[in-house]
């Protein structure tokens, strides 16, 4: 049982990216990406004094509607 652990302990590890990498995937700035960890608006975690997110946060969040009010109809 606690090799099964392990094993997604290490999974887990190896899907967490840093606010570079994430910076890349989104054109989002690294501060903007640490203000959206910090608000809960991405999933992540800090560890230390560095932010890290998944690969799959970030592009979940880039699939979701950001802009606030009305949406434009489409005729």
């Amino acid at each position: 049982m606690a090799d099964e652990t392990n094993a997604s302990s290490n999974n887990m590890a190896e899907k967490l990216i840093s606010l570079v990498e994430a910076a890349a995937i989104s054109g989002f700035s690294t501060g903007y990406l640490r203000r959206l960890l910090r608000e809960g608006k991405i999933q992540g975690t800090k560890i230390g004094r560095d932010w890290l997110t998944t690969e799959e946060a970030v592009k979940d969040y880039l699939s979701t509607e950001r802009r606030p009010g009305p949406k434009p109809r489409e005729d």
